[in-house]
């Protein structure tokens, strides 16, 4: 622990001589940490609720794609009851092969496994970068940090040169991306029809014609009481497409209880995120979520977040007309994509959302 000269913890050292190791979280537990450092340590009120072994486990709904073309009405509609009332569902039958997922979560786990030396070149807390390795590190002052490292790849219009991408998962991040593009088409036709709106709306907004790969790994944990592997948060996407290994961690936010959501192999998981919640004009919710730290590890997890293309993010978005009338108004002003992640970037974990802000008074 870095502890200045009046005995107060010394959070901006700390945070920089971590930082400056490049070596993550994993190399904390290389070196064998005992005992969570200080930077890491959350307020007890944001840990509150950490479920019993014998919590109470509500599922959540299973869209089911298998013949899609004779099901679709119900389909249709079993996705628009999940995205309106939970924000959260599976998605089985989903047309990704189950060796493509696997790879694709060992793939993530060669890469953090590497030695620090080999993944140096990567780190880096610079947002322009397409292809990044850190802790997501807090940028606000004496904000804890989170027991996780990511690799983070950005395909703007689902472009992203492959020699960008590290060697040690290169094919599979290549794979997998292509996969998730093929079922966006399919959630985007979905989520519109959910709507009320011809089947192609959402894909002719291109607000989801971008993807983030988060290539996560939570180490094992120390003192797991004391930390979160990610805190509460909702998403600032479109849509989020997320895949776990068999560790489970994950929570949901639902009736103002933390559900556990355990992991079932082969299976995605989606969630609604805030920009889709205000296009939808309050049709889908978008949902707190967190993940805790454990003693068991490492937890391997692929996030997918969807969001607009190069062009449509230079044009401002807003509740879509079509969904509004004199009985229903726009909940809502309008507002441009980068304003929002900014906004977002700032509250981050000291206002319930960011969507608040957007909410016309």
């Amino acid at each position: 622990m870095v502890v200045s000269s009046n005995g107060h913890f010394d959070w901006a050292k700390e945070l920089k001589e971590f930082d400056e190791t490049k070596a993550g979280v994993k190399g904390l537990v290389d070196a064998g940490v005992t005992k969570l450092p200080r930077l890491f340590e959350h307020p007890p009120e944001t840990l509150q609720s950490r479920p019993k072994l014998d919590a109470v486990h509500l599922d959540l709904p299973t869209i089911d794609l298998q013949d899609l073309g004779a099901r679709r009405s119900e389909v249709v509609e079993q996705t628009r009851k999940a995205a309106q009332e939970w924000g959260f569902f599976r998605i089985v039958n989903h047309g990704i092969p189950l060796e493509t997922m696997d790879a694709m979560l060992a793939a993530v786990k060669r890469f953090h496994e590497q030695p620090t030396e080999e993944k140096m070149p990567w780190y880096s807390s610079d947002v322009r970068k397409q292809v990044k390795l850190n802790s997501n590190l807090p940028s606000r002052e004496n904000d804890p940090a989170s027991w996780r490292d990511i690799l983070s790849c950005v395909f703007n219009d689902d472009q992203l040169h492959p020699e960008d991408l590290p060697l040690a998962c290169r094919k599979e991040v290549q794979q997998y991306v292509k996969y998730m593009i093929e079922l966006r088409e399919i959630m985007a036709e979905l989520l519109s029809e959910a709507l009320g709106l011809p089947s192609d709306y959402l894909s002719n907004i291109e607000c989801m014609k971008s993807e983030a790969l988060a290539c996560l790994y939570y180490p094992k944990c120390p003192e797991p009481d004391k930390t979160l592997g990610t805190p509460k948060h909702s998403d600032t996407t479109f849509l989020t497409l997320l895949m776990q290994d068999s560790t489970g961690g994950l929570q949901i936010l639902h009736d103002d209880h933390w559900i556990d959501v355990p992991p079932v192999h082969g299976a995605l998981i989606a969630n609604i995120g805030d920009l889709m919640q205000i296009i939808s004009n309050d049709k889908f919710i978008s949902v707190e979520h967190r993940v805790l730290a454990q003693p068991v590890g490492p937890r391997i997890s692929v996030a997918c977040f969807f969001t607009p293309s190069m062009k449509a993010a230079a044009k401002p978005f807003a509740p879509i007309k079509e969904l509004l009338s004199d009985e229903n108004p726009a909940v809502y002003r309008e507002f441009m994509f980068r304003e929002y992640t900014q906004h977002y970037k700032t509250r981050f974990d000291k206002a319930e959302t960011a969507l608040l802000h957007y909410k016309i008074r």
